[in-house]
């Protein structure tokens, strides 16, 4: 059933609550291992229209959830990840639409994943759960829908690893989507971010708690590790130049100490990141995410001809890209755009003047969200 939901100001869809959908045969996921079934948790905000033409499916980036917008309870300290973007009136408008996000298979925030129980060993899955991909979290979206009644999405929308699914689904299910929107992502990582990657999924690994993935019965974890992991992250996500206008060379105690302390404030900004994150985010969940996005590369089957690929899409695209964005860079989203006017797609492409790096598609960056909500004005429900 949808997610309850109950708005509290104007611009808000107010205090949500999630929702669960069970799909209880085996499943053979692209790796050709199986699973017993699973569960994906999602949240929907707006209302299904009679003919259920107005639903528009929101996938999230390597670290996100279902969350996307509102509370859980009026005393949560903050609102989904994307709350900006998400209610009556923003640019994914919840009087126009339907906004469904689900957790992906094999998080950790409700969907089925390493944390949740194996029914056949009645212990957590850990290292045991087997290796997930874009085109199976895709699968497991279409599933969903079909759950919903969704025969097709007016849209799909996603930034960073979700313009990914965004991609993937397009691919999969030409039928199933009239438009598309993908941010601040790529049809393949490159070699700088298949190492990043590596490494932080070694400082997990490497971490005594790590315990060979076996950490749910104790009361230690990889901690260090997966601090270590998110600050690497973090220090992608943002470019030089906002690092250098939010922190500079500040120390934070105004003088040196000559120790190895958190003397300057990027020092101390990163951990604080990376030890928040290390509190609320498995690290089973975070190789697993990490690899699914070394893996997706959809013109590997096709002789790396990207335009292959795309050749039987039919939604119209929308590419977003931002200019200080490294890990994704403009150049990627290009490499999309060239590919879908090579096969005679509807296209439209945005590359927006940010300082702000790759999380600038979580931004309220002026340009950038009216764009969205012009694009998605247009969208015929």
């Amino acid at each position: 059933m949808p997610s309850k939901e109950s708005k509290t100001t104007p611009e808000s869809v107010g205090i949500v609550s999630p929702s669960y959908f069970t799909v209880e045969e085996t499943i053979t996921l692209a790796s050709q291992q199986t699973l017993d079934g699973y569960t994906i948790a999602y949240e929907t905000y707006g209302t299904l229209n009679e003919n259920k033409s107005n639903a528009l499916l929101i996938c999230h980036a390597l670290s996100g959830n279902h969350h996307v917008a509102g509370r859980h309870t009026p005393n949560d300290a903050k609102p989904g990840w994307w709350d900006n973007f998400v209610g009556p009136g923003k640019p994914i408008d919840t009087d126009k639409f339907f906004v469904v996000c689900s957790n992906n298979l094999g998080g950790c925030h409700g969907s089925t994943g390493p944390n949740t129980v194996n029914l056949k060993t009645s212990l957590p899955y850990g290292p045991e759960f087997p290796i997930v991909t874009v085109e199976d979290w895709v699968n497991s979206q279409a599933r969903l829908a079909d759950h919903l009644g969704i025969e097709q999405w007016a849209a799909v929308v996603g930034g960073s690893i979700g313009g990914m699914q965004v991609l993937q689904w397009s691919i999969a299910y030409p039928d199933r989507l009239r438009n598309a929107v993908m941010i601040a992502s790529a049809p393949k990582i490159s070699a700088q971010n298949i190492a990043f990657n590596e490494v932080a999924r070694q400082a997990i690994m490497r971490d005594p708690g790590f315990n060979g993935g076996h950490f749910y019965s104790s009361k230690d974890y990889p901690k260090q590790g997966l601090t270590l992991a998110r600050m690497l992250g973090h220090i992608t996500y943002l470019s030089d130049d906002v690092m250098r206008l939010k922190f500079g060379r500040e120390l934070r105690e105004g003088k040196l100490n000559f120790d190895f302390s958190a003397e300057f404030q990027v020092e101390s900004y990163l951990r604080y990141q990376g030890e928040t994150f290390s509190e609320h985010f498995d690290a089973n969940t975070y190789l697993l995410m990490t690899k699914a996005l070394d893996y997706f590369d959809p013109a590997a089957a096709h002789n790396h001809d990207l335009s292959l690929a795309l050749q039987h899409i039919k939604a119209k695209f929308l590419l977003v890209s931002f200019t200080s964005d490294w890990r994704f860079s403009p150049e990627r989203s290009e490499e999309v755009v060239d590919a879908l006017l090579k096969t005679n797609k509807a296209v439209s492409y945005a590359k927006i003047d940010a300082p702000q790096g790759h999380d600038s598609f979580l931004l309220d960056i002026p340009r950038y969200k009216n764009l969205l909500k012009a694009f998605l004005q247009q969208v015929k429900v």
